[in-house]
């Protein structure tokens, strides 16, 4: 019991460490979204690779990690409730429901991304305030002053989950398409090629796992297919988190509203995908490193 114990525990570090290290790694592209989303008129008539150029200019080159902090605070438990929760829902769905095949990866990595966004949307409502100010006009001092300010401003807890229904909608198919890819490729893989793609794993021999090149272009190629089937909810979530602090937030009070209105503003490259070619260069390593991570750190703390 006591290791099954100290199972669940590992299994949420070792999750956390991955979402972690595939975060920082993107943390300067992540900002540079946020600003471009919502059309910081700092930066609004810039592209993806000027605006990389401006920020530092403008705010330092520490101006590329803003909101960095927060993304920590939200991504550990992020990351090990969602890799913790997949594991366990992929279970129960095979017991319980006897669904197995690629089908259960799909239902359960959706269940486990919803899991995880409603836990720490708060944390990712405060990162987005905190990444879309501008040097010289802060309206929140840290992390906890915006906490503050949205609670008291915002009509208390409802306040943090704004834009959560877009998230929710987004996340089904983003992370069950994530998850569905990666496995089924890992497993394809694994199947049709033992020894070219694959290796004994470090704590258990008799598991193979997939050589960490392999991994983290299975891990790549899952991020580029979840990302384009989710991206203009994205877009929503985003307009619909900064809310009070963008001058057209009375139009973007619901999911429709929002979709609709960015769409008659800016179009669909232009508005809905405004930021996806950025995204790609972001997301695939992220992707790739979060995936990668946690399969060593598997290894690492003995869940093979």
């Amino acid at each position: 019991a006591a290791r099954r114990d100290f199972y669940w525990l590992r299994s949420f570090i070792a999750g956390g460490v991955a979402g972690c290290c595939a975060k920082t790694t993107t943390a300067p592209l992540d900002r540079v979204k946020i600003l471009l989303q919502a059309h910081n008129h700092h930066y609004k008539h810039l592209g993806v690779f000027s605006t990389l150029c401006a920020v530092p200019k403008k705010e330092g080159y520490l101006g590329l990690y803003k909101g960095n902090g927060a993304m920590m605070i939200r991504i550990f438990p992020y990351g090990a409730i969602q890799f913790m929760a997949f594991d366990q829902y992929k279970k129960v769905i095979k017991k319980q429901l006897g669904i197995s095949g690629h089908v259960h990866r799909l239902m359960a990595g959706s269940m486990a991304g919803i899991t995880a966004v409603i836990c720490t949307y708060p944390l990712d409502m405060v990162r987005v305030r905190l990444a879309f100010q501008v040097k010289g006009e802060h309206k929140y001092m840290g992390i906890i002053h915006a906490f503050k300010m949205i609670y008291t401003k915002e009509g208390g807890l409802s306040g943090f989950y704004r834009g959560l229904m877009p998230t929710v909608v987004g996340m089904a198919p983003y992370a069950g398409f994530s998850f569905f890819t990666f496995g089924t490729l890992k497993s394809i893989g694994l199947a049709q090629a033992p020894q070219l793609l694959g290796r004994p794993s470090l704590d258990n021999p008799d598991v193979l796992v997939l050589r960490t090149h392999v991994n983290l272009l299975c891990g790549g190629i899952a991020g580029a297919i979840a990302q384009t089937v989710s991206y203009p909810l994205d877009v929503t979530r985003r307009r619909m988190q900064l809310g009070a602090v963008l001058p057209d937030s009375e139009k973007c009070l619901t999911m429709v509203q929002t979709l609709r209105y960015v769409y008659q503003q800016h179009g669909v490259r232009r508005g809905l995908y405004r930021g996806l070619s950025l995204n790609y260069i972001r997301c695939i390593p992220s992707q790739a490193v979060a995936f990668t991570t946690y399969e060593l750190m598997k290894q690492f703390l003995h869940l093979n």
